[in-house]
């Protein structure tokens, strides 16, 4: 009898001492490629290892269809949020869904860059510039090139109607004096083609099968870097960026440890480990990944998140208006 009192009293120890190995939990909803989902979740683990991460991956469209069902349904499963965009972070702010949470990490970071009531933070910097294909007749410098005669026929991008980072692109051009719709009319004029998302661009570029595109910085430097006959350019007027925001659900189960996770990503731990994945980082101080140029060099436009949330289904009609519906 003693024998089989230690017996359940030691599995009974060994259970307690399991469950205080991961004492929080964390559900997290993140629309990053796989590989950075997982690298940014064991990240954040080595640093925090009394904390387990359930992650679901999807694009931000799908990730935002499946948490609003979960609302409407009064059951919504994240924590957290990791996502493509500050438009659909304000979205989810002004619906009143996101914690305000004041970060002491924010005092890194340009109050651009993060929400003044603390309801979501920026974790890096994606930029779309200019891809072009190192045997094209011009190098463009600017937006304006892709305009020119020598470009006629010759350019691609994503539509805003598939891609949230394409949406933001043309949102923030259009509100810069000298681009405007026109400059997306000029386009069009020019030949121009918008389908698809960022990944059509880079093959279409890549293969010659057209000689410039707008793409994510990202994307361009990596096939860049794999030998691909491509180059990238931030034009000289500036690029839009968007974000990759981090917030946190008012509805959260496990509030703390969310909070532990947006401390991290914003952390000077948690930028090195974007710069790791080739992204330019959010947070002051902190060095560009290899085959960027200096930060200094590069112009971000700015995007009133306030006003592109009013105006998205307004610029979305004016754009198909322009390009169609693809």
């Amino acid at each position: 009898m003693k024998s089989f009192v230690s017996v359940v009293a030691g599995a009974l120890v060994a259970s307690l001492l399991s469950t205080a190995a991961f004492a929080e939990s964390l559900v997290l909803y993140t629309s990053q490629p796989n590989e950075d989902a997982q690298a940014t979740v064991d990240a954040f683990k080595a640093a925090n290892p009394g904390v387990e991460v359930e992650w679901v991956r999807e694009g931000t469209t799908k990730i935002m269809a499946k948490l609003m069902a979960e609302i409407e349904a009064g059951n919504p499963v994240a924590d957290v949020l990791l996502i493509a965009d500050t438009v659909t972070m304000q979205r989810l702010k002004e619906a009143g869904q996101l914690l305000a949470y004041k970060s002491p990490e924010a005092a890194h970071y340009d109050a651009s860059l993060y929400d003044a009531d603390g309801a979501y933070y920026s974790t890096k910097m994606i930029t779309t510039g200019i891809i072009y294909n190192t045997s094209a007749s011009t190098k463009p410098a600017g937006w304006q090139d892709l305009t020119k005669a020598d470009a006629k026929g010759l350019v691609t991008m994503p539509s805003p109607l598939t891609s949230g980072a394409a949406l933001i692109h043309a949102q923030t051009l259009t509100g810069i004096d000298g681009l405007g719709w026109d400059y997306y009319k000029a386009l069009a004029e020019n030949g121009a083609t918008a389908a698809g998302g960022n990944g059509g661009v880079l093959k279409a570029v890549a293969t010659g099968e057209k000689a410039y595109g707008m793409i994510v910085d990202f994307m361009a430097i990596r096939e860049k870097a794999k030998g691909a006959p491509v180059e990238f350019v931030f034009p000289a007027e500036g690029v839009s960026a968007v974000t990759e925001p981090v917030g946190i659900l008012k509805t959260a189960k496990n509030a703390e440890a969310a909070k532990k996770f947006v401390d991290f990503l914003i952390s000077e731990e948690g930028q090195k480990t974007a710069v790791k994945m080739g992204y330019i980082p959010a947070r002051n101080g902190v060095a560009l990944p290899e085959g960027y140029p200096a930060r200094e060099t590069i112009k971000v436009l700015p995007i009133d998140a306030v006003a592109a949330v009013k105006n998205s289904d307004a610029d979305l009609k004016t754009f198909s208006g322009i390009f169609g519906t693809n």
